[in-house]
């Protein structure tokens, strides 16, 4: 794994360390029970050991990490007890924001929503997973962007950490990708149309149809 350290004048170090780990973390190139080695992280980064052990502290404060006795620092597995949390969540927040975006979309918004859908057909075409999720995440936040509802996409946006690690392992479940698909169609058209209640009801749909994807993938996971 190559991993990229980009250097920032206004921020110490240790911000830069953790902010490289926890993106690594987030998009999956870290397994869920990988150990971080102090050494081999610093060397990877060019760094010494003490900024990767302040950054390590700080992950395991967002629960990213977990400190083992006897073993040090891994990669915090995902539980379903998180999954549904941040999920129910979501699923609050998605719900409202496709609901005032029927409402209040204009019709820049209208072209941006669909140029987004596109997007997301080009991204999984790409069988790229970064592509994919960067592609979903896009759409979602044109849907919000359209609710014109600042303090809703601010909320969603403290969420965004903590749903971007689902958000990988479900785009990475190929077989769900024409479902994907079809769904941000009949989002997208609902929206188009004005039709809250059909968006609304596509979009928990949509919502509870990644969460049990995955739950599936979590539990085999675990049970391997």
């Amino acid at each position: 794994m190559k991993l990229d350290l980009k250097l920032d004048e206004y921020l110490p170090l240790r911000e830069v360390v953790f902010n490289t780990l926890r993106n690594a973390i987030i998009q999956g190139e870290f397994h869920p029970g990988e150990r971080l080695m102090e050494v081999t992280l610093a060397n990877k980064l060019g760094v010494s050991r003490t900024p990767v052990r302040e950054a390590i502290r700080m992950l395991e404060l967002e629960g990213l990490v977990v400190m083992i006795p006897r073993k040090g620092a891994e990669v915090a597995n995902i539980t379903v007890k998180d999954l549904k949390d941040a999920l129910e969540v979501r699923m609050a927040l998605e719900s409202l924001s496709v609901k005032l975006a029927c409402e209040r979309i204009d019709e820049e918004g209208k072209e941006e929503l669909k140029a987004k859908c596109m997007a997301f057909k080009e991204a999984i075409n790409s069988k790229l997973v970064p592509a994919i999720v960067q592609g979903d995440e896009d759409f979602h936040n044109v849907i919000y962007k359209a609710s014109k509802n600042q303090k809703l996409i601010n909320t969603a946006q403290n969420l965004r950490e903590q749903v971007y690690r689902y958000r990988v392992e479900y785009v990475k479940d190929f077989s769900y990708h024409d479902n994907l698909i079809r769904e941000h169609d009949l989002i997208t058209m609902a929206i188009l149309k004005g039709d809250a209640e059909t968006a609304q009801k596509i979009m928990e749909e949509h919502i509870y149809n990644q969460e049990q994807i995955v739950i599936r993938n979590v539990t085999m996971g675990n049970q391997m």
